[in-house]
């Protein structure tokens, strides 16, 4: 058990099992010292966050929403590295938020998974990002988030 393992512990965390990819992809790839992941959503096994922002969905469920797609980032980062300690820096990550005609918030909403990224890695999890509306997403889902991560 490394350091963010005790981290997720102390913020009463756990990672869901990897989601099975819904279409023909890989949930992340490493190439070099980067794993980027493929976009995950906001639903695990137990649990689908789904609607459009400004219309469905508040944006504290939004926020929540990009809470577990962090979560499912790094479930995927898992999937290429042996240990969440491996994360040497979050580099980059893009948001989309299926969004109501008019919904403008969404850096509001990827706050969710930037704040809990900061949370986990402190100064490490600072990355740049891109957060965007966006008119539907697969199945219905409320928010999408993907990660490219430098790992050691």
């Amino acid at each position: 058990m490394g350091h963010i393992d005790d981290r997720l512990r102390e913020l009463h965390l756990t990672l869901p099992a990897p989601r099975a990819p819904l279409a023909n992809y890989v949930p992340a790839r490493r190439v070099g010292n980067l794993v980027y992941t493929a976009g995950q959503i906001s639903g695990t096994v137990d649990r689908e966050i789904k609607g459009k922002l400004g219309a469905d969905l508040s944006l504290d469920q939004g926020r929540e929403a990009a809470r577990v797609c962090a979560l499912n980032c790094l479930a995927a980062v898992l999937t290429m590295v042996e240990s969440l300690d491996s994360i040497k820096q979050l580099v980059r990550v893009g948001a989309f938020v299926n969004s109501a005609e008019g919904f403008n918030q969404q850096p509001m909403v990827a706050n969710g998974a930037s704040d809990l990224f900061v949370e986990i890695f402190g100064d490490a999890g600072r990355h740049a990002r891109t957060a965007v509306g966006v008119n539907e997403l697969p199945s219905g889902f409320a928010v999408e988030v993907e990660l490219i991560a430098e790992v050691g």
